[in-house]
This record gives C-alpha cells, structure tokens and sequence, in this order.
C-alpha cells in the first residue's frame, strides 16, 4: 500500500489460488475455492491500491512438481526480472509453507542470475524476533534476528487503513473478527511503523 501510494509501479504475484485451503471457509478444496479466492486476491489488490494481481494458476500445494520440470521458474521469470524490487518470503516460508519457500527460492535464484545493473533487488520479510508474543495465533511463525532486518517500508495511518481494508477481502481465509483486527494488530505490536525486511544478497 505505502509503495503504491507513493507511485510506484506494484504488481502482486500469486503462483497459485489457493484451491487447496484450508481456511476459514467450510469449502471442499477444488476449483470453487480457487475461483473466490482469486476474486479475494483482486479485491485485496484493489483496496491496496497495486496495479496488478495475477495468478500464474499452479496448484495449491503442488509446486514442487513445477520446480523439478521448470515450469514455475519459466512463470516467475519475467515477473522478477523486469521489476526493481522483489518483495518475498524468506526461506521460512513465513510458517513454513512449503509453496512459499519454494516461490521465495525460485525468486532469488532468478534475481541472483542476473548481472550486477539488471538484477533486481530481492527483501525477505521478516518478523523480529520477540514481536509476537502477544499474537498467539502467530506463535509458530518464524521469527529473524532483528539485527538481520536491516531494511524497512515505513507506512502511514492511510496505509494501515488499506491494509485493513485489504483483510476484508479475505472471507475464505479468516474468520470476521480476524479479518477487522489483522492490520491493526500488526501495526501495534510487529511492524510499528515500517514492515521488516532483509535483503536477500
């Protein structure tokens, strides 16, 4: 939200749709709860104010088998090597998702090939360490040493509103008082004024 409000060019990129959940929802895994949760992410884009979501449409929990054949590098590539700055778990997954590792790692792999001028500079978002004891919900979370989070996004109260705004969207994923506490949560007790970021290289 901060980066697209201060103009710059921000495209969110999903490799999948989440169709294999779980969530808050109920639904059966399948194309039904991909569908919604795509329409989930443009709704989220929009209340963030990005340019563009996409969804490169793998499946949900499959990645591994794009990584052995090649084919979720060959759907990042463009993505990661036209932009400035790539915003991306880090090897944690975040709580170690297995498909957030592996777009993380294909991410940075593309980014490290590139020569030195075009490579694109490549963030790991991170939870400091300490942040989240008073989250339970996030208390299997990985957290990184604070002295390792050496780059930060500042935000404004306008931000945090989008961001809020932006949890909305997610109705399949968390449940109501979730969705109406995430942004402000996180702004009180992790991020306090600028997300935690850690260059990759």
């Amino acid at each position: 939200a901060a980066l697209a409000r201060q103009g710059s060019f921000v495209r969110i990129v999903h490799a999948t749709p989440g169709d294999a959940g779980p969530g808050f929802s109920g639904l059966p895994k399948g194309e039904a709860l991909g569908t919604m949760r795509r329409a989930e992410a443009e709704c989220a884009g929009k209340a963030l104010g990005v340019a563009e979501v996409v969804n490169l449409g793998f499946g949900d929990g499959k990645l591994a088998d794009h990584v052995r054949d090649g084919t979720l590098a060959k759907a990042l590539f463009d993505h990661v090597a036209a932009a400035d700055l790539v915003l991306t778990w880090g090897p944690d997954g975040g709580y170690g998702h297995a498909d957030h590792r592996l777009v993380s790692a294909i991410a940075t792999q593309i980014a490290q090939s590139a020569p030195e001028g075009d490579r694109p500079r490549v963030l790991y978002v991170g939870l400091p360490a300490g942040s989240t004891a008073s989250l339970p919900p996030l208390a299997d979370w990985a957290v990184t040493d604070p002295a390792l989070l050496t780059t930060g996004i500042a935000y404004t109260r306008e931000d945090v509103a989008a961001a809020s705004k932006a949890a909305q969207c997610h109705v399949t994923q968390f449940d109501p008082a979730t969705r109406a506490g995430i942004a402000a949560a996180f702004d009180a007790t992790i991020w306090k004024g600028k997300v935690h970021f850690r260059p990759a290289f």
